[in-house]
């Protein structure tokens, strides 16, 4: 269940990253919008779950020596490779460069981390 919710809070944030120039959603009905964005949500999730902690580990100097500031490149990379594998899935989704995917990739975390806060947390036991 927590994984359906974190999903669709990824889908919703994809949704509202729309908003900046270069991130656009064309599909042609809104069923098919909905099932484009939880598919992009899907291929972003599984982008960040596999490259993003090879990443760290690889770059861990260029972490240090950024104060961190790196991890906004590297997600912006990430989200244009997202972008960059819808398109090659034939999904109506695309981000047309690296200052869009960078903005993208910084609305995507702010309305995934406030979604996420507004949910319950899973119980601890």
């Amino acid at each position: 269940m927590a994984f359906l919710l974190r999903t669709l809070a990824t889908a919703v944030a994809l949704w509202v990253a729309t908003i900046v120039p270069g991130i656009s959603l064309t599909g042609d009905a809104a069923w098919e919008n909905v099932l484009t964005l939880i598919a992009v949500a899907l291929i972003f999730g599984v982008i960040n779950a596999v490259l993003k902690p090879i990443i760290k580990v690889v770059g861990c100097f260029f972490y240090i020596l950024t104060l961190g500031l790196i991890a906004l490149v590297v997600n912006a990379l990430l989200f244009l490779l997202t972008g960059w594998v819808a398109d090659q899935l034939s999904l109506p989704f695309e981000v047309d460069g690296f200052w869009p995917a960078f903005w993208g990739a910084i609305v995507v975390a702010l309305v995934s981390w406030a979604i996420t806060l507004a949910l319950p947390d899973r119980e601890r036991t």
